[in-house]
């Protein structure tokens, strides 16, 4: 990979300290572009930063709970102080709740789910879309789930947060395409990692982070004439 392809453009990503997050974040950095992950977790977001300095990456931790509107601007704000733009946004942050029948979940339960998987994009998108405006382009990249275009018993609140996430995709796109900034979603199938069990799944058959960082690394690649709005990924065995 060639570290200058993304000199000097800064890039956010969000839910970044571990899993698909970091695994984004690796190959921001290796493509030369500085990367402010954050999380709501230090720990994990300074481990992760530290092993990326350790391979000549630049990464910068910052906590934020992408649910809590003051949080994100709180973000925003020390972005365009100390770095001055963005040109990157990887709304990549999420949660699932335990497994079970929509009508047993406690409205606690759901406001969470929803709360961070669809209304912490809105936050964030408010946030630093007006910059990307300003500097005249980027690339919105969120990452949601096959959850979100397909049904997924005992799973309708996080199947209802992708879906809503899908088309605040579509819609966000279509309002910032003249801007020079494109939105797109990724929808990938199971991913091994820590925090998304799947029962009943094969893991050495799942997908692995790398493969949703892969496909974010190519679409803050494309030609201007360019758009790809929906990447799905699917493991090549069923697991």
């Amino acid at each position: 990979m060639d570290k200058s392809t993304l000199e000097g453009q800064v890039a956010v990503v969000t839910g970044a300290g571990r899993g698909i997050g970091a695994a984004i974040t690796e190959k921001l950095t290796s493509m030369g572009a500085i990367v402010v992950l954050c999380g709501r977790t230090e720990k994990t977001l300074q481990a992760t930063a530290s092993r990326i300095s350790a391979n000549n990456g630049n990464a910068q931790a910052r906590t934020c709970d992408v649910g809590n509107h003051a949080s994100v601007q709180e973000l925003a704000h020390w972005v365009t102080k100390t770095l001055g733009r963005v040109d990157i946004l990887v709304n990549n942050a999420g949660v699932a709740e335990p497994a079970g029948p929509l009508h047993v979940m406690t409205p606690e339960a759901w406001e969470k789910v929803l709360n961070t998987n669809l209304r912490g994009v809105f936050y964030c998108i408010r946030a630093f879309a007006p910059m990307m405006i300003q500097s005249g382009g980027g690339h919105i990249v969120n990452i949601s789930s096959l959850a979100g275009k397909n049904p997924l018993p005992n799973g309708a609140a996080y199947a209802a947060s992708k879906w809503g996430l899908n088309g605040l995709s579509y819609s966000v796109a279509e309002e910032l395409r003249t801007h020079n900034i494109r939105v797109s979603v990724v929808c990938p199938g199971s991913v091994d990692t820590e925090l998304s069990p799947h029962t009943g799944k094969t893991p050495s058959k799942m997908l692995r982070p790398a493969d949703v960082a892969h496909v974010v690394g190519m679409l803050v690649q494309q030609t201007p004439q360019s758009f790809v709005s929906e990447v799905l990924i699917r493991p090549t065995q069923k697991p």
